[in-house]
């Protein structure tokens, strides 16, 4: 049962409407007095909140009856129900415990995908705090043949994707350049009810400003200069399905609007064609920035960060997973073997050990460059650790001749990206392999910091 909050007669009777129509049952209070008196006595699956009652339009009312309700009802999630004005004040609602919020007027489809990915995660939980999911059934196995790993902490995001990949939840993956973001989003999508649908990637760091809603959201010939057909956007290609959003901490203010529209409502316009078009899609993101940070500098929307992470995944970075080389060595070796008609490969102890020691700034992507490298160029089917040490290329530690004084970040920045350009001869492969970051992040910066190259 789900209890409607609200003042409102009109909004009341329509939520009302729309949620019984879904195969919902409702119970409606006017007040936050009303509601208090409903949850001491009664627990609803889901609350709809209004943020506003008799005292004006601060938000402050919505925001003391969540703390309250959640005393009586500490794991009943709650959604606000919000003006755009308020975004802000209902950011701070999901702070104090809320679920999500909707905005005012809302769209029906976003709403209802929303209540029920609440109520799923809810159920979850209950059947793990219950012990009823030690054993998984077969049907909701965790099926995954792309990541290699055993390590604890891989584990972890193991359990976590069997847990949440079922339901609509927005999804933020986390992580250094090169962990396997990517194998996560895809691992999310195949383990879900969308598996039959699209999987749609989008690498946000390579897509300029000016292409942005063409890309996203398709155009209509003519729309500008060189549209000479129609196109269909990326949101469209994903309806039904899961759409990737890779590399978001690298969106500029301008085009975090934009995308915050779509997955606010799920509904967008392509370039010149005024036809409102919807969209049911899952949307998993992915960064190796820091977005809290970035929120509070007032570079990342604070709207768009709570939109994007209701859940987050964290995936850990090699270096947390040493165990997990010798693993990767072998599936990495297996896969050069099969591709290029080889001899099976063999390591000695000495060279997974110097495998292990090494920093890897780059993660599982510097591995397997190195790996892959190793294979090829030594012609040998037992490699040694010295065959490693010969491909094998660090930066030098930078911290021994950074000067005393502090700089800002995007100078620093630059001249690392410069030092690294010098030590590889302008192989962007490589500077981008040791970086640790991906080769389109690293054009971005390239163009961005005015670093010419031959490539």
């Amino acid at each position: 049962m789900i209890l409607i909050c609200d003042d409102d007669a009109a909004i009341r009777s329509s939520l009302s409407l729309v949620l019984k129509r879904a195969g919902y049952e409702t119970a409606n209070v006017t007040s936050p007095q009303e509601a208090i008196a409903f949850v001491k006595v009664t627990s609803p699956d889901l609350i709809l909140m209004d943020m506003n009652y008799t005292k004006g339009t601060s938000g402050e009312e919505g925001l003391t009856l969540l703390k309250q309700v959640k005393i009586y009802c500490p794991d009943v999630p709650v959604i606000l129900i919000t003006a755009w004005g308020s975004i802000n004040l209902a950011v701070r609602g999901i702070q104090a415990g809320a679920f999500d919020f909707i905005t005012k007027p809302w769209n029906n489809m976003a709403l209802l995908n929303t209540i029920q990915t609440a109520i799923q995660l809810k159920e979850r939980s209950e059947k793990e705090a219950a012990g009823n999911n030690s054993h998984i059934s077969s049907d909701e196995a965790f099926r995954n043949d792309k990541i290699i790993g055993k390590s604890p902490l891989l584990q972890n995001v193991f359990n976590t994707i069997s847990r949440v990949a079922k339901t609509n939840a927005s999804i933020l993956i986390t992580g250094e350049s090169g962990t396997g973001k990517e194998l996560i989003a895809e691992a999310i999508h195949e383990n879900s009810d969308r598996k039959k649908n699209p999987f749609v990637k989008v690498n946000l760091g390579g897509i300029s400003q000016s292409l942005f809603e063409s890309e996203m959201f398709g155009h209509k010939k003519g729309a500008f200069t060189d549209a000479h057909y129609d196109r269909i956007g990326r949101f469209e290609l994903a309806n039904k399905g899961s759409i990737f959003l890779d590399e978001i901490g690298e969106l500029d203010a301008a085009c975090q609007v934009k995308l915050l529209r779509v997955l606010q409502d799920k509904t967008f316009e392509s370039l010149g064609d005024s036809k409102q078009k919807q969209v049911d899609v899952r949307v998993i993101s992915a960064t190796n920035r820091n977005l809290a940070d970035m929120v509070s500098k007032g570079t990342f929307r604070e709207d768009l960060f709570y939109r994007i992470n209701l859940i987050t995944i964290r995936v850990p970075a090699l270096r947390e997973r040493i165990d997990d080389i010798l693993l990767l060595v072998k599936h990495f070796a297996k896969k050069q073997v099969e591709i290029n008609g080889l001899e099976n490969i063999e390591f000695t102890s000495e060279a997974i050990s110097f495998l292990k020691r090494l920093p890897y700034p780059g993660n599982i992507r510097e591995l397997k460059n190195l790996v892959d490298r190793v294979i090829l160029v030594s012609g040998k089917n037992i490699l040694t650790d010295s065959d490693f040490k010969d491909q094998y290329t660090a930066i030098p530690n930078s911290s021994s001749t950074l000067p005393d004084s502090i700089y800002p970040l995007d100078e620093l920045e630059k001249k690392m990206i410069e030092k690294a350009m010098e030590l590889y001869g302008g192989n962007l492969s490589k500077v981008a392999t040791a970086l640790g970051v991906s080769r389109q992040a690293l054009y971005r910066r390239l163009e961005k910091y005015g670093i010419s190259t031959n490539d």
